[in-house]
This record gives structure tokens, sequence and C-alpha cells, in this order.
């Protein structure tokens, strides 16, 4: 077995384990198998929840592609790769939950090689975020203090190097806020060797469920009314806006041929938009603006 083996090993059972917490978590909601094939080459299988008791709309994807060329997404940092051969596999899952109290969260580990003979380049990225509607200071805090504890044993640089890349990456330039309340994200990420920057995956993937279950267990009963659903949709905008313009993860899928319904299973179930709308000043919606849509040290505050 070799070590590109090895990997999508460890990404199909973390998708298998990640489905298994879910549904426990939900209750009533399963997840639906649709595997797929591209015409370019490779696959994957995409395991997609709709109208849980917890989870409104949740997806768990897993892809291994492969091909002759990279798109220009893949390449806009690294034109020597232009024109290069490449294999990518991946775990990309968003949950979008019914409850506006329960953050909708998003997280994707990925390997990607490039060039040909025995000696190509190859790289990992990933990383999981936190959008919450009306957040808990605790949820953030705890949610952080797992992240952190991820990257513990790499180096003490790792957390606040790739949290301070998640905020910027997160980040949608026309409206001047973040996404949510920020995490973890890397990408091109090769510098501890292939075995250590794998573990350094592994670590970061197996503590996502650690981070986002007790949350959802805290919150899902947490009683709201229309005033709450109405701004958790409207904020769901947001998620919607970043995808489609910022997002790498859905632009590569688009431009490498990937099946489309996969790539876009990422939006949310339900999103309504307001024109110039502004939350009532000292309102818990003028919270989430004022204290918590802008990158913060959350450990150090």
């Amino acid at each position: 077995m070799n070590q590109t083996d090895d990997v999508k090993n460890y990404l199909l059972s973390l998708q298998n384990r990640i489905v298994a917490e879910l549904e426990a978590i939900d209750g009533k909601g399963r997840f639906l198998k649709d595997a797929w094939q591209r015409p370019e080459g490779g696959g994957g299988e995409s395991r997609v929840l709709a109208d849980g008791d917890v989870f409104e709309k949740a997806g768990v994807n897993f892809s291994h592609v492969f091909g002759n060329e990279l798109p220009p997404s893949a390449t806009k940092t690294r034109p020597d790769l232009a024109g290069q051969g490449f294999e990518a596999m991946g775990v990309s899952l968003v949950l979008h939950p019914r409850n506006p109290y329960v953050p909708t969260t998003h997280a994707n580990f990925r390997l990607f090689t490039a060039g040909s003979g025995d000696d190509p380049v190859w790289w990992f990225g990933g990383g999981f975020d936190l959008t919450p509607y009306y957040p808990f200071l605790e949820d953030v805090v705890e949610w952080h203090e797992t992240a952190r504890t991820a990257c513990a044993e790499f180096g003490d640089d790792y957390y606040p190097r790739f949290k301070q890349w998640c905020d910027e990456y997160f980040y949608l330039k026309h409206r001047g806020e973040t996404r949510g309340v920020g995490g973890l994200f890397f990408d091109d990420f090769n510098e501890l060797g292939f075995e250590r920057s794998f573990a350094f995956v592994k670590s970061v993937g197996d503590s996502f469920m650690q981070a986002y279950g007790p949350i959802v267990r805290r919150r899902r009963q947490h009683p709201y009314g229309d005033r709450q659903r109405d701004f958790q949709l409207y904020r769901r905008g947001r998620y919607v806006e970043f995808n489609l313009i910022y997002d790498r993860g859905t632009v590569f899928g688009l431009q490498s041929g990937g099946r489309t319904e996969s790539i876009l299973m990422s939006l949310p179930p339900l999103v309504r938009w307001e024109y110039d709308w502004q939350p009532e000043a000292d309102s818990p919606e003028a919270k989430l603006y004022d204290d918590y849509l802008k990158p913060r040290d959350w450990l150090g505050d």
C-alpha cells in the first residue's frame, strides 16, 4: 500500500465516522449515499441528510479525481504546475442545523499531487470553521481550544498561524466582515514531510466532531421563534455569497469537471435576502456583528 492509499483509507474512514456521529446526534435523519463518476477520471460518494430533527441539511462528501491538466484555480499560486497532470482526494462537509442557536459549520481535508514520475509535487489542505447566528462565547472559546489542542504536538506556531489564515480566508471583502468565528485553515502544506504532515491532517480531522458535537448537544433544544429563524435565513445568504464568489474548493470542483450537485451541496436549503437590512442597536443580532464578525484572539481576550 502506498502513501496515497493510506490517505484515501483515512478519508473514507473519517467520512464514515462523521456520518455515524451526526446520525446519532440527529436521531431522525439518515444520510443517503450517492456514488458518482467523473468522465475525465475518478469519482466519489456524496452523503446527504435532509429534513432531520437537528440538521435541516447536511452533506459529507468524499471525492477522488484525477486528470491530465490542473485547472486555473489550482495553479493560480503555483504557475510552475500549469499543464501538469493531477490527483486530488478529500472529504468536505457542510452542516446546516435547523435551530438558529446551533451554528452552521464547514470542514474539509484534502491531498493534491501534481506532476509525473517518481517524485510528484504534493500538498495537504483543510481545516474547519464555525458560523454562528446567535453565538455563545463559551462555545466559541471551546471551539478554538479544541483547534489549538489538535495542533499542539506539531508546534506552538501552527494554531495561531492557521487561525489567522482562516480569519483571512473566510472574509467577505465586499461586506467587510468574517463569515463566522473562524477556526483553522491551511493549504499547500507539506513542510513537515509526508508522514508528519499527514499526521497533522489526521489530528485536525479527528478533532472536528470533538469540537462541534458538544456545541450541537448544548444548543439543539434552545427555544426560538420567527425572528430568530428569519435572521438565520438572512445570514445564510452570506454563506452563499462566500461559496460562490471566493471558495477555492467550489471553483476547483467546477473548473475540473466535478459533479455539480455534489459541489453545490454546501449551499443551504433555504435562504432569504433583504435590501440593506441593518440590525437594531443593542439587539442580539447587532451583537453578532459588533462582537463576533471580526478577527479576535478568542483564547487571549
